[in-house]
């Protein structure tokens, strides 16, 4: 069974490889979705529980390089172009998002307040690389393509925290055993972001050096950081700390001190996300569609609709009230908010973190992100180049459209399948 799924898998990636240049309706996440499902429906594999164990340690894997390569692209040139666009979406935006998100998980799924915190802040990260039809398309304002960019690489990065400390609030239950708790995750983000701080900036430096004296290998540079990005998260986790934490901050710290050499060895770690993405979304099409076609309620479905459009649309326009920027892209940013890796992988986190929990509050939260992100694959994935092209229409600028689009994640290949 595994080496049919293997090769199925590998069929996949190569079909898509060939002929992506030419699919302009459909994305590669919902090529994988599609074929994952299929997949799944004839040999069953969503029912075998090692599968499930494998997606998770796959797609929680691939986010640590996600988060790595997202905070090692994001420069200080980036964030001082646009610095008051993207504080107002990162400072003000989000945490809207993450309070809006739980007051409609209350209302709507009748959760208790932390599961509707958990909901909310798991489906507050957004993924430029679900809308690549947007962000690689040069017909759209190169500074609203570089604002979705920017926000999505640092936005789950920050979601990750509140992740972590909702799941804390729920498994622990008097209020001297969620003191301690809330003690323990928050060691548990210091202790990943040290971590990250030191094995990202020392081996930022490192290989920078090596590099000036000869020493390292141009065709094992983007192993090593490969390595680096991984070893990040591994190590926080072994020391009981938040490893996601540890990857985004060490690719952070790598990205500011390795110099230009660096672009083209976190460019490899790109190309290996694109490839573990498109597994991951094939995984997520053969574990978690079947059980959510299974599962879903209108509840659920309201919800996911609600999170797709007024939880994430209000508080983008609220937080750019002021910013100079007309209805028509206010509406456009709203609009590009996928969900996508990130959120699974906090799914899969809340799975394995109340699987001892009574009641059924968590598969209500694992339906409710699961069938959000497999509509944001569709629905952003579908509307990417029609929305482009309207936007595009009502915003000619020469001087913008000239420009060269948003490097990160945008190459035709692999970029487009990231997360």
């Amino acid at each position: 069974m595994g080496l049919v799924i293997s090769g199925l898998v590998s069929a996949a990636v190569f079909v898509w490889a060939a002929f992506s240049g030419r699919a302009t309706v459909i994305s590669a996440p919902i090529f994988f979705v599609g074929i994952g499902f299929v997949v799944a429906e004839g040999l069953g594999v969503a029912e075998a529980e090692h599968a499930r164990h494998v997606s998770a340690v796959a797609v929680e894997v691939t986010l640590a390089w996600v988060l790595f390569v997202d905070a090692s692209r994001v420069q200080l040139a980036d964030l001082r172009e646009d610095i008051g666009r993207d504080t107002r979406l990162l400072v003000f935006g989000l945490p809207l998002t993450i309070a809006l998100g739980a007051l409609a998980a209350t209302a709507v799924l009748d959760l208790t307040p932390w599961y509707a915190i958990l909901v909310g802040a798991a489906l507050a990260p957004t993924d430029a690389a679900l809308g690549s039809a947007v962000m690689a398309d040069p017909r759209v304002p190169y500074r609203i393509r570089q604002t979705l960019n920017v926000e999505s690489g640092l936005n789950d990065g920050i979601a990750t925290p509140v992740v972590t400390f909702a799941l804390v609030m729920i498994v622990t239950g008097s209020d001297a055993a969620r003191n301690q708790g809330s003690i323990h995750a928050l060691l548990g983000l210091l202790l990943g972001a040290a971590v990250g701080l030191l094995l990202g900036g020392s081996g930022a430096v490192l290989l920078r050096f090596a590099r000036q004296k000869g020493w390292s290998s141009d065709e094992l540079g983007g192993p090593a950081v490969l390595a680096l990005a991984l070893l990040a998260f591994l190590i926080a986790v072994q020391m009981g700390a938040n490893g996601f934490v540890s990857a985004f901050l060490a690719g952070s710290a790598f990205g500011t001190l390795a110099g230009r050499g660096g672009d083209v060895e976190v460019y490899y770690v790109e190309q290996t996300c694109g490839l573990a993405s498109m597994i991951a979304w094939f995984l997520f099409g053969a574990i978690a569609v079947p059980v959510i076609v299974s599962d879903w309620s209108w509840q659920i479905l309201l919800y996911a609709v609600l999170s797709l459009t007024v939880v994430r649309m209000v508080p983008v326009a609220l937080s750019l009230l002021g910013a100079g920027l007309d209805w028509p892209t206010v509406f456009f940013v709203g609009w590009f908010g996928p969900r996508g890796l990130a959120s699974i992988v906090f799914a899969l986190l809340a799975l394995e973190e109340l699987h001892a929990v009574p009641g059924a509050a968590v598969d209500e939260v694992i339906a409710t992100i699961g069938l959000t992100v497999l509509l944001s694959v569709f629905l952003h994935g579908l509307s990417g180049h029609p929305l482009a092209g309207w936007y595009a229409a009502r915003n000619l600028s020469a001087e913008e459209i000239s420009r060269e689009p948003v490097l990160r994640r945008l190459t035709p290949a692999p970029h487009a399948t990231r997360r």
